[in-house]
């Protein structure tokens, strides 16, 4: 077992330029989230159980998050969707001031956001003005580390500059 408490983790994705493993972990009713780990350490908890994104779940107030992973990133699925999609790591070319991003949707809203994880924190959050993507059911990368989206449309849609 690499590690535990995850509730339903929807794709995760090492980034091998700087060793980090970027997973994206459904909500049970209030948060999803995105945690970011050294990809070379085991034995992590993310604490599924106990902790719903950065809050209590059980019990509602005043858990023990000692030894916890807390994720880099959360957002309110009541609001702004209802199932995380997992995305890459931008390491193309074609957009360089992208480099670094980790990008990812989801399935209800079609949004697409980014952010930059460094010195251990989340940065550069951007929500990107794509209109909406539908249900995006995954991101590819090809060999020259560029994105893609795949929705539920039947439609792949490749990252670019202005999208």
């Amino acid at each position: 077992i690499w590690s535990i408490g995850l509730r339903n983790p929807w794709r995760f994705a090492f980034d091998p330029a700087d060793g980090l493993l970027y997973v994206a972990d459904v909500g049970q009713s209030d948060l999803e989230e995105v945690s970011v780990v050294s990809a070379s350490q085991p034995g992590l908890n993310f604490g599924w159980g106990v902790m719903e994104g950065d809050q209590c779940f059980e019990p509602a107030q005043g858990c023990d998050m000692d030894g916890l992973v807390l994720p880099a990133v959360t957002y309110p699925n009541s609001e702004e969707g209802c199932s995380i999609t997992g995305g890459y790591v931008y390491r193309g070319s074609a957009i360089p001031e992208l480099r670094g991003h980790y990008f990812y949707s989801d399935f209800c809203a079609g949004f697409l956001r980014s952010f930059r994880f460094s010195g251990g924190s989340a940065t550069e959050w951007t929500d990107w003005d794509v209109g909406d993507l539908g249900n995006v059911l995954s991101f590819g990368r090809d060999s020259g580390g560029e994105l893609y989206v795949l929705s539920s449309d039947g439609m792949v849609r490749r990252i670019v500059e202005g999208s």
